[in-house]
């Protein structure tokens, strides 16, 4: 009897092993130290990408991908394929990245990291981008690829990161166009200096140098006054054409004054108001306050680094604004024959929304005697018209097989402008030489010849003492507030005015004395 109980106590623990056995074998998951191959793979894959094992890594990923097409982890490691390439850089490795990138958009676009793929897509090409002097092909692409980003994925956490890489891609692609026009300027070549300027202030308005860029164009307007008032021409389209380009230019001056307040031309542009004889406007306080934002977010770049930065391939963007918003949509860009047709339909006083040939009206034979003749070195009058006038036929540049622009009046032959990238009216005798020193932007002069004007009036500027003799008297305040908000917005105008001249002290320095 005591023989036969230790062997039924055997048969038991071999049954209860035998069971345990089997059921490790039909539920291999049970154990909690047991792993999935695919994430076996994985994690050796990331632990190779870790110590930059490379092409180990991606040989792991790629057995991932072939062998366990079901896998919960197939997206990460295609993703991880693309990391590979990316972390690995050099140009050829960075084409495979993008590559890789576009594929991993492509099977998982619902995917959070399909934001993550196309912040490195732009990556690659911001890292690539050269300076503004340069190809600016990887400027272009980053620019596009960061507003892929932007309006594909607006509710990621990463689109303030691609806004500020896209404001400093676009100071860049500024700073070049804003050389181009430069460039142009010094050859004057005005009508392309101000295609150039137009556009780099309609698309970049947060480019550091935006107010040199309004005032070099202020400065191409008048230059083309002067070049008009040289030419012997009609005295009614010069008056037109004078006036037309004054008011131009002033625009651009007003526009520095009142959206650049506190930079290095709003003085300048003052002056150039004053000598035009035209109203000079007050910034308002969110413009000052703005523009103080602006300013205050850019950096200063040490005279060793630039002097280090001329051996790097990568351009310098310290200089870009760290607040506002880029611009997303590039507007139509702006031609040299564009400017040219608006010239000629301001000094022909053509509709510009007729189609491609107009019928105008300008001025023949003498004016009656109550009417004075108009003269170009005179104040411009705005939209003066001419009593007497004949019919003028005018043809668009470049329509009809590119043939220029004609006229069929007889006394306004030789004004129509040459087409091309040239000056709208070239430069004839001493009225060539606009400065002695080409990289010197001088005031233009008035002509000796022009009457004297009375001072302009300031706008929006408020005035002790008397009221101006062209304005009403201001009628009393009803009560207490009325002269209590009066109160209140001289002293905010008195705290702008400080904000403004305390802010001229922060003059141009070191290389900038040198290198305007």
């Amino acid at each position: 009897m005591l023989r036969r109980i230790p062997l039924v106590a055997l048969l038991a623990v071999l049954i209860f092993s035998a069971a345990c056995t089997n059921k490790k074998v039909n539920n291999p998951l049970a154990n909690v130290d047991s792993k999935q191959p695919d994430k076996v793979l994985f994690d050796r894959a990331m632990d190779d990408l870790k110590h930059n094992r490379f092409d180990v890594a991606r040989l792991s990923l790629q057995t991932l991908i072939n062998t366990y097409p079901d896998s919960e982890y197939i997206a990460r490691a295609k993703l991880g394929v693309a990391d590979s390439w990316y972390a690995e850089g050099g140009s050829a490795s960075l084409a495979q990245a993008e590559i890789e990138y576009n594929d991993f958009k492509t099977f998982f676009p619902n995917m959070p990291e399909a934001a993550e793929a196309q912040l490195k897509i732009a990556n690659i090409h911001y890292q690539q981008m050269e300076k503004p002097d340069r190809d600016y092909t990887h400027a272009l692409r980053a620019e596009e690829e960061y507003r892929n980003l932007i309006l594909q994925f607006p509710d990621s956490k990463l689109v303030p990161v691609a806004k500020q890489r896209l404001l400093e891609v676009q100071e860049v692609l500024a700073d070049r166009d804003f050389a181009i026009g430069r460039f142009y300027f010094l050859r004057s070549s005005y009508p392309a200096a101000i295609a150039r300027l137009r556009s780099v202030q309609e698309t970049y308005p947060l480019y550091s140098k935006s107010d040199e860029a309004l005032y070099l164009l202020g400065q191409s307007y008048e230059s083309e006054i002067a070049m008009v008032r040289a030419r012997p021409m009609n005295e009614v389209l010069k008056s037109r054409l004078v006036a037309d380009f004054t008011k131009d230019a002033a625009d651009a001056y007003s526009r520095v004054i009142t959206r650049y307040p506190l930079m290095n031309r709003a003085d300048d542009a003052k002056q150039r108001l004053i000598a035009l004889h035209q109203p000079v406007p007050r910034p308002t306080h969110e413009a000052i306050m703005q523009n103080k934002a602006e300013q205050d977010s850019r950096r200063e770049t040490s005279m060793m680094t630039k002097v280090v930065r001329n051996f790097y391939k990568h351009p310098d963007v310290a200089q870009a604004t760290r607040v506002g918003d880029p611009t997303l949509v590039d507007p139509e860009p702006v031609a040299a024959s564009s400017v040219m047709l608006e010239a000629t339909r301001a000094m022909m006083g053509t509709n510009p929304a007729q189609n491609n040939k107009a019928t105008v009206e300008a001025g023949k034979g003498a004016p009656p005697e109550s009417q004075a003749v108009p003269r170009s070195d005179a104040q411009p009058a705005p939209n003066s018209t001419s009593a007497n006038s004949t019919s003028v036929e005018i043809l668009t540049p470049g329509v009809n097989s590119g043939a220029p622009a004609t006229n069929t009046s007889s006394d306004t032959a030789g004004t129509t402008p040459a087409t091309g990238n040239g000056p709208l009216f070239p430069p004839t005798g001493s009225s060539a030489q606009q400065a002695s020193d080409p990289n010197e932007l001088k005031p233009i002069a008035q002509d000796d010849n022009s009457a004297p004007l009375p001072a302009p009036q300031q706008v929006n500027e408020i005035k002790s003492g008397s009221a101006s003799a062209n304005t009403a008297p201001a009628p009393a305040p009803a009560s207490g507030s009325t002269s209590g908000a009066a109160a209140s917005s001289t002293t905010q105008q008195q705290q702008d005015d400080a904000l403004i001249s305390s802010s001229k002290h922060k003059k141009k320095k070191g290389l900038h004395k040198v290198i305007p």
